[in-house]
């Protein structure tokens, strides 16, 4: 990969948020995008469209299935097939007395992500961060409780602890286990114990999920990684140089003002209230710094942060100077925000997408909400069907493959 991603050229990010089983929204999201480039370029895998793909959590397994060349429809049939398998919860007795106590087992997650994430040409080998199944650089988020710190680990060929001559190089980590790690949300799934260096078998790292990290919605990280001289890459800044997609797994501030709950409601709820207020400031700091031609209002002070787009040809006579492109997308699955995607279709007069309007808000809020995922799957389709114009959004970069 290092010769192809070393050339100077356009290139397209997407990076993914945390939310647990609410992924299957940013897949049907996903979905959509991938039928609408594919019309537009003939490109038939996101994978083969994005040169940088980074996800966070529940966006971490998308980001990677994405990379290694699955497909969004692919990817929501393990969900719909192994989404309860996820979420199987542990014993009782082992959830009081564990030392990292959690309420579903990480067993049933492991196995099948190892399946998933072999070797290419030997199904039994997991593959590491080196594999020639990945078509576009991979990004995957996760906390190091051994440094208190986030870890964003990617396969930048060019990054300090990628160098394959260290004895701590990061590629070496099963891809499998690096998701696995970012997926393990507190009090959800027990920590991931990585050994990082084979020559020291006492150095161990206890990973946690990304999504307690800063960067629960990993796009302005995906951004500076991109781009930074830290991290090596380099990639050119610029409108008509960067395009910078972002997907969140639905929007859901009702959440945070659940009242009456006892400890174990608090701490259960904990992790998405604080994903919430993450992925709304990281929306803001890419908004602030990005071109963005797309994304919903986030307050009454500021707006939506919107910048108009002319028509392509004058795209670059235009140039607001912003250092990327940029648009955000991610369901409102408040009560109020459903009952306006209905209000949506029907102004369009899309009637073979299903209404979402009398779905319950806040069973869909949750993360473990596995008897929901046919309920997120249908909203984010409305979602898709009525907010997704890839051809306005991406611009000059559809064309660019």
């Amino acid at each position: 990969m290092a010769s192809r991603f070393a050339k100077e050229q356009p290139r397209k990010l997407l990076a993914l948020d945390g939310g647990g089983i609410r992924g299957v929204l940013t897949l049907e999201i996903l979905a959509e995008i991938e039928r609408q480039v594919k019309e537009a370029t003939g490109t038939e895998r996101l994978g083969d469209f994005f040169d940088y793909i980074g996800g966070t959590s529940t966006g971490s397994i998308i980001a990677a299935g994405l990379a290694v060349g699955m497909s969004a429809q692919e990817l929501l049939d393990f969900y719909e097939i192994f989404g309860r398998q996820m979420f199987e919860k542990t014993a009782l007795l082992e959830r009081l007395t564990s030392l990292f106590s959690s309420l579903y087992e990480d067993e049933p997650l492991a196995r099948k992500l190892k399946e998933i994430f072999h070797d290419e040409g030997d199904r039994s080998k997991p593959a590491d961060l080196t594999t020639k199944r990945l078509k576009s650089l991979l990004l995957v988020v996760t906390r190091n409780m051994t440094t208190d710190s986030p870890w964003p680990v990617s396969t930048n060929p060019f990054a300090k602890y990628n160098n394959l001559d260290r004895d701590d190089c990061n590629l070496r980590i099963p891809l499998w286990q690096l998701v696995r790690a970012s997926t393990a949300a507190p009090v959800f799934f027990p920590p991931e114990v990585v050994r990082l260096n084979p020559k020291k078998p006492d150095d161990i790292r206890v990973f946690v999920d990304g999504g307690v990290t800063p960067y629960n919605n990993p796009a302005f990280l995906l951004y500076r990684m991109a781009t930074q001289p830290a991290y090596q890459l380099n990639w050119k800044t610029g409108e008509q140089n960067l395009l910078l997609i972002s997907v969140g797994t639905g929007a859901a501030p009702a959440a945070t003002q659940a009242t009456n709950r006892n400890v174990v409601g608090n701490l259960q709820n904990l992790p998405g209230e604080l994903m919430y207020g993450i992925q709304v400031d990281q929306d803001i700091n890419c908004r602030t710094f990005g071109r963005c031609v797309y994304g919903a209002e986030i307050d009454r002070e500021i707006g939506n942060l919107v910048l108009p787009v002319e028509a392509e040809e004058e795209a670059a006579a235009r140039d607001h100077g912003r250092f990327f492109r940029y648009a955000r997308y991610n369901a409102d699955i408040s009560q109020e925000g459903l009952l306006k995607l209905d209000a949506e279709l029907d102004r369009r007069m899309l009637h073979e997408v299903e209404r979402v309007g009398k779905i319950p808000s806040a069973a869909v809020q949750q993360m473990d909400a596995v008897d929901q995922i046919g309920n997120l799957r249908k909203i984010g389709a409305a979602f898709a069907k009525t907010e997704l114009e890839v051809k306005k959004h991406f611009g000059s970069f559809l064309t660019e493959t």
